[in-house]
């Protein structure tokens, strides 16, 4: 099976008041069409920064991003920014909805935000369909803070999912949710998948690791073997 990312010797710095603070160093990671990858790591560790470079919302100091055999290391913002909206969907520890719009509205904003345009009803078509998948057709007119912290998961999931892009980054999708909850976001996860999609997990929660395909773990900016 090909591979749908592939970063060489990547490398990521900060300039802080204390000096240079190296945060990844010479990573190469090749992920997979169709795999469920956990990224995994302590807090410092360098994970989250890792997804976001793979999310196309940092930079990074040197080293190659080849995206679905794409070289995408040089994008301008402009292009980064279409890039990311037709192929990368996100989802976050805190759902990151509008409180101030409804459901459908919240769904809807990749789809305006994108290069690509797309006619009414097929933007209500498209919608209808995520929340389905969800489970979640119900609450197309509620606001987020009139559901649950497992629905709100849901719609960002909906939402992450409503421009078709091949590849689902997560960051923590469990880490504000119950134990119950948690199985059933991770068993969406599953699903999606199974179905197709490429998803990459930051996590720091080793159960969650009988979910996925692969693991890999972070420490101090640098993949290691085995553990955290």
């Amino acid at each position: 099976m090909s591979n749908i990312i592939e970063l060489r010797k990547l490398n990521k710095s900060y300039n802080t008041g204390a000096g240079n603070i190296h945060v990844l160093k010479d990573l190469d990671l090749y992920i997979k069409k169709g795999e469920f990858l956990s990224i995994m790591g302590k807090s410092g560790s360098g994970k989250t920064t890792l997804l976001n470079i793979l999310g196309l919302l940092d930079d990074f100091n040197s080293g190659e991003y080849i995206f679905n055999g794409e070289d995408i290391t040089n994008f301008n913002e402009k292009r980064r920014s279409n890039f990311r909206n037709e192929n990368i969907g996100f989802i976050f520890q805190q759902f990151h909805l509008i409180q101030s719009l409804d459901i459908y509205k919240n769904i809807e904003l990749p789809l305006l935000y994108g290069s690509k345009k797309y006619d009414k009803s097929e933007i209500d078509r498209k919608i209808k369909e995520k929340l389905k998948e969800v489970g979640l057709i119900d609450k197309i007119h509620n606001r987020p803070f009139e559901l649950s912290g497992g629905q709100q998961q849901r719609i960002a999931i909906a939402r992450a999912l409503i421009t078709d892009a091949p590849l689902i980054l997560a960051d923590e999708p469990t880490g504000a949710l119950d134990s119950r909850t948690s199985q059933e976001i991770m068993d969406l996860l599953v699903q999606l998948n199974n179905e197709g999609k490429t998803i990459a997990m930051v996590t720091h929660d080793p159960d969650l690791k009988k979910f996925t395909t692969r693991d890999i773990f972070l420490s101090d900016g640098e993949f290691i073997e085995g553990g955290i």
